[in-house]
Order: structure tokens, then sequence, then C-alpha cells
């Protein structure tokens, strides 16, 4: 499957999934723009890396994906934007009625609003192109919920929505959108949280996993960033042309229940 002469603008993708999904763009051939609100010298050697172990042109743009005005910037510094990865995305836990005001406009602008910036700014270049992919990395909690978790869940059912909306408005048209609804992923970020995990429980790493980590995963393993990656690679391909409009879980079975 290669995406040769394609280029992917990959949202929230210095680390985990984001940066899962760019290895994997890169390996099938597509240029790829990695970014974060960031401006390391370890983010542009993330880029420098990708370059060299794939051959492909890889560049790191700092984008502060809750501004308006950042995200649009971000897709025409790109240049050329044939895939769109919305991926960016933070979290917070807390009762709805002590629910931080200043979170919850955080999580809204960065988990989905950041994904109607850069959509309305990709698709006129996608339509002057004659072929388009905007994948939105939403959630499992996109498709169901969860206590405490109210922002989360409220922009990532908004970020499925929009997604329907932005198919059909390019359902004639060479252009598709979808969302992959991710559960658990082992990520860097949930890696480090195992070891404090399994002394305030005083169990096993095994024991930690299946039965405090993935309660509400049935196969009781997380799901990989190559994973992720791999499904999106797929949604960009020939082969998924007439796949527009819905969500891919990649879920362990989470949403079956």
């Amino acid at each position: 499957m290669s995406l040769q002469g394609k280029t992917a603008v990959i949202t929230g993708s210095n680390s985990g999934i984001g940066l899962g999904i760019a290895w994997e763009m890169a390996k099938a051939g597509a240029d790829v723009v990695i970014n974060s609100f960031t401006d390391r010298p370890e983010d542009h050697d993330l880029a420098a890396q990708i370059a060299k172990e794939t051959g492909v042109t890889a560049r790191y743009i700092q984008a502060d994906m809750s501004k308006a005005s950042a995200c649009r910037a971000l897709i025409e510094q790109a240049g050329n934007c044939d895939i769109l990865i919305n991926n960016a995305g933070i979290q917070h836990v807390a009762p709805i009625d002590e629910f931080p005001e200043d979170k919850w406009d955080a999580i809204i602008a960065i988990n989905m609003s950041s994904a109607y910036h850069t959509t309305a700014a990709a698709l006129p270049k996608m339509r002057a192109a004659g072929w388009g992919r905007v994948v939105n990395i939403a959630s499992a909690h996109g498709l169901t919920a969860s206590p405490y978790k109210s922002a989360y869940v409220a922009a990532k059912h908004g970020v499925v929505g929009m997604t329907k909306v932005v198919a059909l408005e390019t359902a004639q048209e060479p252009i598709t959108a979808n969302a992959i609804c991710p559960g658990y992923v082992l990520t860097p970020l949930v890696e480090a949280q195992i070891p404090d995990t399994m002394k305030e429980y005083n169990m096993s790493r095994e024991d930690v996993v299946k039965n405090v980590m993935l309660t509400r995963q049935p196969s009781k393993e997380f799901a990989t960033v190559e994973q992720m990656g791999g499904t999106a690679v797929f949604l960009c391909s020939d082969a998924a042309a007439q796949i527009t409009g819905t969500t891919i879980s990649v879920d362990g079975g989470w949403t079956a229940l």
C-alpha cells in the first residue's frame, strides 16, 4: 500500500498515537508534517529521524492547537495537505459540577475545534489536488461515556458528528472523512502510569493492566500505536475509497458491550 507523492499532516504528533501514525504514514511512502505546541530541538530531531529511516520528507511545525489562527496557519505552512490526521488532544477528569471552566474550554478547543479549523483550511487544498483523506482520531468515548470526563466525551462525540458532516459535504468528490475510535492504547504516557498503579493497588503488572486499566476493554490487551497507524493508512488507501462518514473502533471490544 503506497502513499508516495502524498503529504500527511498529523496534529499532536511528537509522541504517542500521533507519532505512531506519522511513522506508519512515512513507511507507506507519504511525506509527513508532525506537530505539537512545543518547539524544541528534539521535536525537529524526530522529523529528521523519520526522514532518515524512511526516505520521505518529514518536517516539524510548531502550532498551538488551542488557537484557531494557529490551526489554520499549520495547514498553510505545510503547503500540500493530501491527508489530514486530527489527533491533538488533552484530558482532565472531574465531576461536572466541579469541572474547571478553563479546562473545559481548553479540551473543547484542542480536542474538537482544532479539527474544524484544520479541516476547513485543508479541504480547498484537497479539492485543488483532486484527492484527499481526513482521518479524525476520536475515541471509544466518542461513542459511549464515562463519569467525570464531560469535556472529553463531549468533544469526542462532536468530532464523530463533524466527521459525518464532512463526509456528506465531500461525498461526490474523491475525498473521504472517517474517525478512528481507539480504546486504551499503550503509549509512553500510559506505560509510565503502570508502575505507580502497581504500587497503589499492590498488584502485579499483569493484574493492574487487566483488572484496573483495561476493565472496560474486553480483550484485556492494549491497542498499539502501530495499529492506530495501520488503520489510518488503510483509510487512506484505494481499498477504502468508499468508506466515508463512519467510525472504526480499535478498542478490543469496548463498544460491543
